[in-house]
């Protein structure tokens, strides 16, 4: 919380070119189906959360923007790829997974429902399978180094050193 009580919200790309600062009330959270916000996101939806009554401060870099239509820009690091923002002319969204704390935000719409996917309703039911009981996976990720910018603020980035 800040000092007048509002809520505070971080988060950025995954290479941490781009950080966000929001301070007070996120709007409704959501998910849209639509062909566009498909393609925008590389997903089957994308899970957006409004923050018109809020304060956005970029504070690290800013969005390289993307015109996909005559009423929308979407905003992206030019660096990693991470889509960001969805502006239209009612405000700006940002995606819900580049929250450093995505799990405190879920949707309560889903929109664009006549393009979603017809296998998305049943993504719950595949079996799930943890990481690290895959041995495969395991074996991989026992030498990976990650470049990923972590989930809070850093004061600078990359790191100095990077192997």
């Amino acid at each position: 919380m800040s000092l007048d009580n509002k809520p505070i919200y971080t988060g950025g790309c995954q290479c941490g070119a781009v950080r966000f600062r929001v301070e007070g009330a996120l709007g409704n959270a959501s998910v849209c189906h639509c062909r566009m916000c498909q393609k925008a996101s590389g997903g089957f939806y994308a899970p957006l959360v409004s923050v018109r009554g809020a304060s956005l401060e970029w504070t690290r870099g800013e969005p390289s923007k993307f015109r996909s239509s005559n009423h929308v820009e979407r905003g992206f690091c030019s660096n990693c790829g991470t889509p960001l923002t969805y502006e239209a002319p009612d405000g700006v969204a940002l995606m819900i997974g580049t929250f450093d704390d995505p799990e405190e935000i879920a949707p309560v719409i889903q929109w664009g429902v006549e393009a979603k996917l017809p296998y998305v309703d049943n993504v719950p039911n595949l079996p799930g399978v943890a990481t690290m009981d895959d041995p495969e996976a395991a074996e991989f990720l026992a030498t990976l180094v990650s470049y990923q910018h972590p989930d809070y603020d850093t004061e600078t980035w990359p790191p100095e050193e990077r192997r």
